[in-house]
């Protein structure tokens, strides 16, 4: 008998809605049709422990997705626990009534082992929104259930009859729409299936109809009784020739003759159904996490180390974060973190669960208890969520804490690659920075390693308080030269994350306080001068303000004049810290006209010792004068910054004049 009528919504004509709107990807009803065959099997798995049906031994339960270009099909088969007529009434044309709800709610006293995946009715909807029509096929696991038939051209309505499956499972027919053509075709099935399908909990196949069949040749010992046999065939033994140490030549058998079998292709196995995530770490070897990150995330260059997180209470979450080697030269700083629900795929990055710093990481986190929205694509439950991202937080944090207590060796020599996420992590993330505080460290000019706690202590007796350092090595030599000469230590802070991190630091740390090397000229590198010498300099400073000013054509240049120890030094530049953050900022926002600062906080340090600036204070009107003044400015600024193009094209010009006046 077949009966017709309308699909009941239970919200207000919500058909179109899941056609075009529910899903942001339309390939996800792959996931949706998929999961649903997965939940068939799980429940059957289930009713058999308690021992309300039989599986029989040799059967293997299994999701099977068949591709036919020519049909315009996708088939998507279980063999798991099937529908009644009753059944598909009440989980089918009952949109949004959900059926894995409905079974966990009965039987959620009687077994827990594994998880249902689908929590909504809406799923298997999903298919409309790539099929003009769709048809089920599916016989219940209950003794004399009768097969039903069930199929839907897209809009509200839908017809019912008694079906011809002789077999126990849902098998469900979608006829792909024009625009849609693309899931018929094997290659892009694959690619969709292996993004959402990957690791889930039940063995997933694909494979192809229609068109020339595909064929494989097998080893006849390895015949299965569903394989299709197109011939038996015998493979010839295979020989080399070799060279005996005699000069004789002898043919040997490398191979034996084979007996195999050509055969139509077997579908492809999708998916690890144990993955990495889901054994307990102490179960993994180091090459076993290595080749899951390259399988993963189709990344070659190996990790630097790993975080397995296990949880059981007060939520279940499993998963592994991967430090990835960044080459934050050319590649933007941005890792990928995948998140399933129960072995199933959701989604890449979702902000709420994983840290903002932690997206830097790669990885892989798996939580049955996240509450998802409708779609799987949001989250709900604020409260929740927060308690999970606090977690993977806190774990992230131990295990750093811990390597550098423990293990600091290696901690020193991850340092340099995994410094931007700590440092991200400790602008970011309060509970973060309280736990990773004291393992921060700072790479010396020798090369060491020190916490800021160990550079305080050291250097205490010249610089209390102050930390100096480096940004660009070449670009400051001459400072950290300077700096050697004096026995005085500077670190390294080389990465853009440095800049607003030593800048919260500052506020954390009050009395703390960063200079980079070339900010100011600590007392250590001037001579000690009597009242009369500082007078004397600070005429100096006055005549030379004043011939410079006129030689450089700029009003608005510092001068001071100091007694320097180090007389080959002849003019430096230095620039005071806060001008000098103030100008990273406007940069790094895009602003590129830094006139409205001028030089403030810029002065150029003439050494009084230096005989350069002696012939300068001798002859100020000479006639190399304004030449000298010229190339001592725009040498103070080679080792401050690169010049400017108009800038470089005058010093060189102005160079080879001066080579050119020492051949007269």
């Amino acid at each position: 008998m077949k009966e017709q009528g309308s699909l009941s919504i239970n919200s207000e004509n919500l058909f179109p809605i899941i056609k075009k709107w529910l899903y942001s990807d339309h390939d996800i009803f792959v996931r949706e049709l998929v999961s649903n065959g997965c939940d068939a099997i799980t429940k059957l798995k289930k009713l058999e422990m308690m021992g309300e049906c039989e599986i029989a031994e040799d059967e293997k339960l299994k999701v099977e997705i068949i591709v036919n270009s020519e049909d315009k099909t996708m088939i998507v088969r279980d063999n798991g626990i099937g529908m009644t007529a009753d059944e598909v009434k009440e989980y089918i044309t009952q949109i949004a009534f959900s059926g894995a709800t409905d079974f966990l709610e009965k039987y959620k006293d009687k077994t827990n082992e594994d998880q249902i995946i689908g929590h909504f009715g809406l799923g298997f909807y999903s298919a409309f929104m790539v099929a003009e029509r769709v048809t089920i096929q599916t016989r219940s696991y209950k003794k004399d259930a009768e097969p039903v038939y069930w199929e839907c051209d897209g809009d509200s309505e839908y017809a019912m009859t008694k079906g011809d499956k002789e077999t126990r499972g849902t098998e469900i027919t979608l006829y792909l729409n024009e625009d849609s053509l693309e899931f018929a075709n094997e290659y892009r099935a694959r690619e969709v299936l292996d993004k959402y399908c990957a690791f889930m909990p039940v063995e997933i196949y694909i494979s192809k109809e229609g068109g020339e069949p595909e064929t494989q040749n097998i080893k006849e010992e390895e015949l299965l009784d569903t394989d299709k046999v197109i011939e038996y065939y015998t493979e010839p033994a295979k020989t080399e020739e070799k060279e005996n140490e005699d000069g004789t030549k002898e043919v040997m058998e490398i191979s034996p003759e084979q007996k195999m079998v050509k055969i139509h292709r077997r579908p492809f196995l999708i998916n690890d159904i144990h993955p990495l995530w889901a054994k307990h770490p102490n179960e993994c070897t180091d090459e076993e996490y290595k080749a899951f990150y390259r399988k993963v995330f189709n990344d070659y260059k190996e990790p630097l180390f790993w975080i397995h997180l296990n949880m059981d209470y007060p939520f279940n979450l499993k998963g592994i974060l991967y430090f990835p080697k960044l080459n934050l030269e050319y590649e933007a700083v941005e890792g990928t973190i995948k998140l399933y629900n129960n072995q199933v795929f959701i989604a890449d990055n979702i902000k709420e669960v994983i840290p903002e710093f932690l997206m830097l990481l790669k990885g892989v986190i798996d939580c049955p208890d996240l509450p998802l929205n409708v779609s799987r694509s949001a989250l709900q439950n604020d409260g929740f969520v927060q308690k999970i991202s606090d977690y993977i937080t806190k774990k992230v944090a131990d295990k750093l804490s811990g390597m550098c207590k423990t293990d600091r060796e290696n901690y020193e020599k991850y340092w340099d690659d995994i410094s931007p996420f700590i440092k991200y992590g400790y602008i970011k993330d309060e509970k973060f920075k309280g736990k990773m505080k004291e393992y921060i460290l700072y790479k010396n000019l020798e090369g060491k390693y020190l916490t800021l706690k160990d550079y305080l202590e050291a250097a205490k007796e010249k610089h209390e308080n102050q930390v100096f350092y480096v940004t660009d090595e070449v670009q400051q030599a001459q400072y950290i030269n300077m700096f050697k000469e004096q026995e005085m230590d500077a670190v390294l802070l080389k990465h853009a994350i440095d800049q607003p991190f030593i800048s919260v630091l500052e506020q954390d740390e009050e009395n703390v306080k960063f200079h980079r090397i070339d900010t100011d000229l600590a007392d250590i590198f001037k001579e000690e001068v009597t009242e009369e010498d500082g007078k004397v300099l600070e005429e100096n400073t006055k005549t030379l303000t004043d011939v410079f000013k006129k030689a450089l054509g700029r009003d608005n240049i510092q001068v001071k004049v100091e007694k320097l120890k180090n007389a080959e030094t002849s003019s430096m530049i230095t620039l005071n810290e806060e001008s000098r953050r103030m100008q990273d900022m406007m940069k790094m926002y895009g602003m590129t006209d830094m006139s409205m600062f001028g030089s403030e906080g810029e002065t150029l340090i003439l050494n009084a010792n230096n005989t350069l600036v002696q012939y300068v204070l001798e002859n100020t009107e000479g006639e190399y004068t304004d030449m000298i003044c010229q190339q001592l400015y725009d040498l103070a600024l080679l080792s401050h910054k690169p010049l400017e193009a108009s800038a470089m094209t005058a010093f060189i010009e102005r160079s080879n004049k001066i080579l050119q006046a020492l051949t007269k």
